[in-house]
């Protein structure tokens, strides 16, 4: 594969050497688990913590004369995919056999693909806040089997071997190498992320090893040759992405500026360490030995298959941030933390509906969110429903309480449950807005302070002490702007 340098140099993401400015480059091969109840050529299932060795069949254990069929569920999967990546997609792919020896691969090979894949060239955008939308461009998707899981620490002299995860559907996404940074990095890898759970096709759990990145980094001078990459393989957090990224460039940095040369070869990051390791030298594609495997025909399709799936993908984020941000009067940021999840996005939904959909952002983003974040929980988890935040807003709507006293309502639906408009009822937490009474408050205030009274005229922004004894007074119940109109009347302030 001839690569092709599609970014001009951005002297943001430029790393400072003790000879001069070096450029990261970094292109990443996500493997993604097939979301599907059985594996990709046998009718094992996936079910995720089963004891070891429970979901094997005589296919995924390598039993003579036993035969690959293949799990159409998945070829759909994988299709629907590249629609979601706006990619190309081939209507007649092939299956290879790629040739190496691992203790948990019973074959000997891993059924995969090479020259040609189900889905081609794609993209992803990325929204990089002030540095504008960068797009990240997909190489291929390919389906290929997993290995099983070698376990080396339950035994002082012997391994063993799990093959619960052998034959499992998965797809690899290939980037281009068109990110520069951590950061997009990062980006990158959630966006994709997002959409894949979108779309259904992998619930993306990398904690559980449903979704991991080999990510080849190199350094260059800035806009010159590519350099010499490292692969650091299986990568299960986005977190880690950043961190074995940052490590890796330094580190290669440190190797040139020295006179030194990179070796092409496979690398591991150690979290604990926050350094990367060398497992082993990186062995080109003819090392392999593709082939394509003789007990599989082709994968051919046609064009309807194609249509009657793209037909009924579902709303993807960069569309659900769009529409957000048109329907709802809500800033690209508020919309771009909305459509992250697809659950929470459908939280917003019922929120906004028929509300002010800045205020129902606000309260979903800041509080609720910030809330759930805080106790380890996720929007479906939530003890407050998109009914009874709305009710928040909607007391807030109609002036009957202030912001402050619906934060102290949100904590009682929160701890507590019911319904937002009895609990003000019942607890007497109704806002006042009477005039009367907050301009008889306003007066005592006035009489007793002379002094401020003085200040205040030379200094306006005494105002605000004056707001906070009315409101330390009723409780914080006053209607605040109720509350600044009578004091700017009566301290001669309009």
């Amino acid at each position: 594969m001839t690569l092709v340098d599609t970014r001009t140099p951005n002297p943001k993401y430029f790393i400072s050497g003790a000879t001069g400015d070096w450029e990261i480059v970094i292109g990443m091969e996500v493997h993604a688990q097939v979301t599907s109840e059985s594996k990709l050529f046998s009718g094992s299932s996936t079910e995720f913590g089963n004891p070891p060795n429970a979901n094997v069949s005589f296919v995924d254990a390598a039993m003579p004369g036993m035969l690959p069929v293949i799990n159409e569920e998945c070829v759909r999967q994988a299709v629907r995919t590249g629609l979601g990546l706006k990619a190309r997609i081939n209507k007649r792919s092939v299956f290879d056999r790629k040739n190496y020896f691992y203790p948990d691969l019973p074959q000997g090979y891993q059924i995969s693909q090479f020259k040609d894949p189900i889905v081609g060239e794609g993209k992803v955008l990325l929204d990089l806040g002030e540095d504008g939308e960068v797009e990240i461009g997909i190489e291929r998707l390919h389906l290929e089997q997993d290995a099983g899981k070698s376990i080396h620490d339950q035994h002082p002299s012997m391994s063993f071997v799990d093959l619960n995860r052998s034959g499992v559907a998965l797809m690899e996404i290939v980037s281009k190498p068109d990110m520069r940074s951590s950061e997009e990095a990062r980006a990158y890898l959630s966006k994709l992320r997002t959409i894949l759970r979108y779309l259904g096709t992998c619930d993306g759990n990398m904690e559980q090893g449903s979704m991991r990145a080999d990510i080849n980094v190199s350094v260059r001078r800035p806009g010159g040759e590519f350099g010499t990459r490292c692969e650091i393989k299986n990568v299960n957090s986005v977190r880690f992405a950043g961190q074995a990224i940052e490590y890796e460039a330094r580190r290669q940095i440190d190797i040139l500026e020295d006179g030194g040369a990179i070796d092409q070869e496979t690398r591991l990051y150690d979290p604990k360490t926050g350094e990367t390791r060398s497992m082993r030298s990186k062995e080109e594609a003819h090392d392999y030995r593709y082939f394509p495997d003789p007990d599989l025909l082709p994968l051919e399709f046609d064009d309807a298959f194609i249509a009657a799936l793209a037909e009924n993908l579902p709303e993807l984020p960069d569309e659900k941030q769009a529409r957000f941000i048109e329907s709802y009067g809500i800033s690209p940021y508020d919309a771009s933390v909305l459509v992250t999840d697809r659950d929470s996005a459908a939280f917003f939904e019922a929120v906004a509906n028929g509300r002010d959909g800045k205020l129902a952002a606000n309260w979903v983003i800041n509080e609720l969110f910030g809330r759930l974040n805080k106790e380890g929980l996720d929007v479906n988890s939530s003890p407050v429903s998109a009914d009874q935040l709305g009710g928040v807003i909607d007391l807030i709507t109609k002036g009957e309480i202030s912001g402050k006293i619906a934060k102290d309502l949100f904590e009682i639906v929160w701890s507590e449950g019911g319904d937002p408009a009895e609990l003000v009822e019942s607890r007497g937490m109704k806002q006042v807005s009477d005039t009367g009474a907050i301009e008889k408050i306003v007066d005592e205030i006035i009489a007793g302070n002379p002094g401020q009274v003085e200040a205040v005229k030379t200094k306006p922004g005494l105002l605000g002490w004056f707001v906070g004894q009315v409101m330390k007074q009723t409780g914080g119940k006053a209607n605040p702007q109720a509350v600044n109109e009578i004091l700017k009347a009566k301290l001669g302030l309009n």
